[in-house]
């Protein structure tokens, strides 16, 4: 079983996927790739890599056993994915340094890897961009769409926890082995991907810890398995604009959400949209940026004329922005006892939120 050595190789966190992947081009074969020796190479000609890594590797790999390395992996309830496999997912291929290795827990392949979008932004995302998100992925609700995200807090989280929501798959890519759930605050969301509501997938070998420089290299993987990558919210200086960039160089869609020029976090937006990026306020602008077309059958979202006439009339009222109780009595012209009940119902079948107190804003189920 040739995996093993995928695996053996994967092991070391002194080499990277460029690395293994040269080896595996020039011998054509991973085990002897694995197996090779200084005076191989030259015997058989030049090869572009690094004399030095090549020289660290191969003091390293002595230190390996391949059967060990799988076992590990095997005892973790982690399934593997291989350059090497047909199975790998064709538009990760595509990038300049794809990973020599995946590995994923969850149900993978009952995600479409033919739809898949990625939602990147800030960890320290607000109210307006968390909702912004919410809304748009709304829109998608009951399709094949997958939605793709890395896994941390902010816009992340409130990515994979809509699609979850809206009965769509999720992929959370993490920048660390299976034996860390980083951040802590998400490991419901690890629990929910790996038990069927999409996979959590990582590059890296179980023991490896969630260091720093391993989060921008796990954005690639993010934008790498996407057709197309939505910046929610993303200061000027952010992880998201890494993503931004990575998709631009990955020949992928880039979309922005607008929001609220007062807020830092959209500055970075700002700046994408003014070189180019594509704007989207609704699902139905990403499927026209990408040019897909989706079932719109399958989807359960109400229509505003089966709703009754009381929740259509708050539901505009409530349009641009949060408003109180007593806003929502002058406009609707409800009487205190009937708005109290409607209101409830409302807030129960997820059509509004209650927020800043007595302040009402719509929810997850939109009309």
């Amino acid at each position: 079983m040739k995996q093993k050595f995928w695996i053996g190789f994967s092991s070391i966190e002194q080499i990277d996927s460029a690395f293994v992947r040269s080896l595996y081009e020039y011998f054509g074969d991973i085990e002897r790739a694995f197996n090779c020796s200084k005076k191989d190479f030259s015997e058989m000609g030049d090869i572009e890599i690094n004399e030095k890594k090549l020289d660290n590797f191969l003091r390293l790999r002595d230190k390996i056993d391949p059967d060990k390395t799988s076992d590990e992996v095997e005892k973790r309830g982690i399934k593997v994915l291989t350059y090497d496999d047909e199975k790998y997912p064709k538009m990760l291929r595509e990038i300049h340094n794809p990973p020599a290795v995946l590995y994923y827990k969850g149900d993978l392949f009952s995600c479409n890897l033919d739809r898949t979008v990625a939602f990147v932004g800030s960890r320290r995302a607000s109210t307006d961009g968390r909702d912004s998100v919410k809304r748009i992925i709304n829109d998608f609700r009951n399709t094949d769409i997958c939605i793709v995200s890395g896994l941390a807090e902010g816009i992340d989280a409130v990515s994979h926890r809509s699609a979850i929501e809206n009965n769509l798959k999720t992929i959370g890519v993490i920048a660390s082995g299976f034996d860390f759930k980083y951040p802590s605050s998400n490991r419901d969301l690890y629990e929910k991907l790996e038990q069927g509501d999409g996979a959590v997938v990582t590059e890296y070998y179980p023991t490896f810890e969630p260091i720093k420089f391993r989060f921008p290299q796990r954005n690639r993987i993010v934008t790498g398995l996407s057709y197309g990558t939505v910046v929610g919210e993303a200061a000027l200086k952010s992880g998201a604009l890494i993503s931004a960039n990575l998709t631009l160089e990955q020949g992928r869609e880039l979309m922005c959400i607008p929001g609220s020029i007062n807020n830092k976090n959209t500055e970075g937006v700002y700046k994408l949209l003014k070189n180019g990026a594509t704007m989207v306020t609704s699902g139905e602008d990403i499927l026209n940026a990408l040019n897909w077309i989706i079932n719109t059958e399958k989807t359960d979202t109400k229509t505003s004329s089966s709703l009754p006439l009381e929740y259509s009339t708050l539901l505009d009222i409530i349009e641009v922005e949060p408003c109180g109780f007593d806003k929502l009595q002058s406009a609707s012209g409800l009487d205190t006892e009937e708005l109290l009940k409607t209101l409830t119902l409302m807030e129960i079948e997820g059509y509004i939120e209650q927020t800043d107190g007595d302040r009402y804003k719509r929810g997850k189920q939109r009309r």
